[in-house]
């Protein structure tokens, strides 16, 4: 037996001398030096975010946009849509009193989609079991922080128009 030789080590067991314990052992020093990188990361997606909000606010709905005719959208069924100026969901709902709502499609908690449910006559946000209001877009139930951003919605003729709504009225009743 003393004259069996062991098979020479593989190229990359040369090129990459690391032990196996080595390989699965962290020391302290790493796992600090790693949660110190994530945060900074973290902290610094958020400062962005913060900054960009101030530097680049979102685009304001002008003027009036030609959405649907009215008999493309059945009493309780709704429309969803973009305006070019924004590039924003919004959803037009022709709600059963034969009114006309317009919401944006995004929630004000996570951003997540809301949809119009015709049979409670209210706006879901299915993420997080978020609740509006289908007539001013209020919170009714759930985790969103704020009201829906609505739209003024008018009819003429067999024509459904939008436009921005007056800011003292944005989520109030009308």
């Amino acid at each position: 037996m003393d004259n069996q030789t062991l098979p020479p080590k593989p190229d990359w067991e040369t090129d990459f001398p690391i032990e196996r314990v080595e390989a699965i052992h962290v020391s302290r020093r790493e796992f600090a030096k790693f949660l110190c990188l994530v945060s900074g990361g973290l902290c610094a997606g958020s400062g962005w975010l913060a900054v960009k909000d101030k530097l680049f606010p979102a685009a304001e709905v002008q003027g009036e946009h030609l959405v649907c005719k009215t008999s493309e959208v059945p009493l309780g069924g709704t429309w969803a849509f973009t305006l070019p100026e924004t590039k924003l969901p919004y959803i037009l709902i022709h709600l059963e009193t034969d009114e006309w709502r317009a919401f944006e499609q995004k929630c004000t908690h996570l951003s997540c989609a809301v949809f119009y449910q015709p049979k409670e006559g209210k706006i879901e946000c299915p993420c997080h079991n978020g609740w509006f209001d289908a007539r001013t877009g209020a919170v009714l139930q759930g985790p969103p922080p704020r009201p829906l951003p609505q739209l003024k919605v008018e009819v003429r003729g067999d024509e459904v128009y939008v436009s921005a709504m007056p800011k003292a009225h944005a989520g109030e009743k009308s």
